[in-house]
């Protein structure tokens, strides 16, 4: 069975998306079966990985407010063994059109229940906010990755996210845990992102990632032309790092006991 992992942070640009689908590309090139779920409504995810969603025979949107069945919304991508779910402008009214639901939490699970024996990992990309999609994403994972932004606000939020992850383990999701925090646009050479990565791992231990995502042009550059950076330029700094994120997500679970 595959694990579900939300990428998750409501603090805008700190690099969800970026992480989303260039992880995705990078554990598939490494061999694993990958799906990406776009969850958030500017679909960012969705070009980034080269996809029209004009094209697809269904976004997320359709399979969460008309039960459009999920595996037949699914499209591939330029990766090999890494395939897709679009989003797109219309997620924004899902928001409203679950809230009269009874059980509205656990509507993207029951969407992806049919997937998960598919695919070693799917990946949610979150929007930046805690409404009733991203309680659904964290709702439908077995766990959630934090990015967070090597800059003086890092922490800001963090508590409200945790807080949030807090309730939805004691309501909806108790098996839900934190994959752990990765720090993104990390500059070595400024002391601040250095103060940050140490307060990060003085706070939360071994639940940061040893790999940090650095500012990098070229995984700026690459979703313009609609490409993970793997295939924009695999010897950039950001595709390198990416791929050591990759085996370190696979070293995690091969260390995890596994439940019977």
């Amino acid at each position: 069975m595959g694990k579900i992992i939300a990428i998750a942070n409501q603090k805008g640009g700190v690099g969800k998306t970026t992480t989303a689908f260039n992880l995705g590309s990078c554990l598939a090139i490494g061999g694993k079966k990958v799906l990406l779920v776009d969850a958030d409504p500017q679909a960012n995810a969705t070009s980034g990985m080269g996809v029209d969603p004009e094209q697809a025979p269904a976004t997320i949107y359709d399979c969460l407010v008309d039960s459009y069945p999920a595996p037949d919304a699914v499209v591939p991508t330029l990766i090999e063994g890494c395939d897709m779910i679009c989003s797109g402008i219309d997620l924004v009214g899902a928001e409203v059109e679950l809230m009269n639901r009874p059980d509205r939490e656990r509507e993207l699970s029951r969407v992806l229940a049919p997937l998960r024996d598919k695919y070693d990992y799917i990946l949610i990309d979150c929007s930046p906010s805690l409404g009733v999609i991203t309680v659904n994403a964290l709702t439908a994972a077995d766990s959630v990755i934090i990015p967070v932004q090597a800059e003086y606000f890092a922490l800001e939020g963090i508590s409200q996210l945790l807080n949030t992850i807090r309730i939805i383990k004691a309501r909806l999701k108790p098996t839900l845990e934190i994959e752990g925090f990765l720090l993104t646009m990390y500059d070595a050479r400024l002391r601040l992102a250095n103060q940050i990565f140490e307060e990060l791992k003085g706070h939360f231990g071994d639940m940061v990632f040893r790999t940090v995502i650095p500012r990098n042009i070229k995984l700026s550059e690459s979703p313009s032309h609609g490409i993970p950076v793997v295939l924009y330029d695999p010897d950039s700094r950001g595709a390198i790092a990416y791929g050591q994120l990759a085996r370190e997500l696979n070293t995690r679970q091969r260390r995890k006991p596994k439940v019977s």
